[in-house]
């Protein structure tokens, strides 16, 4: 017998599907899908929240001096002509960054293993590719969701049960994260 539910697909095919939901789920919160898909998707999910968990204050703040071009009012670059070439200026700023420790590093590496890039499309201009940014998945978890679940030791989704699909009478359910 197999530890895992095999879903009806060949193995791409269900770890494409896991990922896509598992990502679904720690960026919505929420997803309706069948009662088995849920009880997997149940294991990935909350093994990623206990890792985001136990490494969640696993950092150093640092302090770096970084370069960044200066910008007109337009929001253009700045350039002035050095030996006859057009340069742009640049300023340099003080910056504190969060720098993970080689655990927390490694932990982040495991979750993008599981977890899909996810790209937020702005509502009032939905379809374009302007002003779309790149949400940081891991990032969301070590800062959103694990802080929520610190004084709790597992059990960090539930999965309520919503009836029978009208096409072919699967059990439906909500997963929630609690």
């Amino acid at each position: 017998m197999s530890g895992y539910r095999k879903l009806g697909r060949t193995s791409s095919q269900r770890k494409a599907l896991l990922r896509n939901q598992v990502t679904n789920l720690l960026y919505h919160g929420k997803i309706r899908t069948t009662e088995a898909k849920a009880k997997e998707i149940r294991k990935i999910a909350e093994g990623l929240i206990a890792l985001a968990v136990k490494e969640k204050d696993n950092f150093e703040e640092v302090t770096v001096t970084a370069k960044v071009p200066r910008k007109d009012k337009d929001g253009k670059r700045v350039k002035e002509v050095v030996d006859g070439k057009k340069v742009t200026v640049y300023d340099e700023i003080q910056k504190t960054i969060k720098k993970d420790k080689p655990s927390r590093l490694h932990a982040r590496r495991q979750m993008l293993k599981v977890l899909n890039p996810v790209t937020e499309v702005p509502k009032a201009v939905a379809g374009r590719k302007r002003n779309t940014k790149a949400v940081d998945m891991p990032a969301k978890l070590f800062d959103e969701i694990a802080p929520k679940y610190v004084d709790r030791k597992g059990g960090y989704t539930r999965i309520v049960k919503i009836g029978q699909r009208k096409g072919d009478a699967a059990m439906e359910v909500l997963i929630e994260l609690v």
